[in-house]
């Protein structure tokens, strides 16, 4: 590899964050910042399974299980 080729191509600069320990990266030239927020919307609602119903199958639906 030469390094012409690489001073070509654009690149990700480091963003130093005030007040953060943390740096950020630029993102990639023709990405998405932000493809978690486009895949929460297409999410799906929960379907109940077909069949007799519990006495606490109401409250499992309800309950959301925590993100580790």
């Amino acid at each position: 590899m030469t390094e012409e080729s690489d001073a070509a191509t654009p690149r990700q600069r480091v963003v130093r964050v005030p007040g953060s320990r943390r740096a950020r990266l630029t993102p990639v030239p023709g990405s998405d910042p932000e493809p978690e927020s486009a895949a929460a919307e297409t999410t799906p609602p929960r379907e109940r399974p077909k069949g007799a119903k519990g006495p606490n199958d109401d409250q499992l639906f309800q309950d959301v299980p925590p993100h580790y």
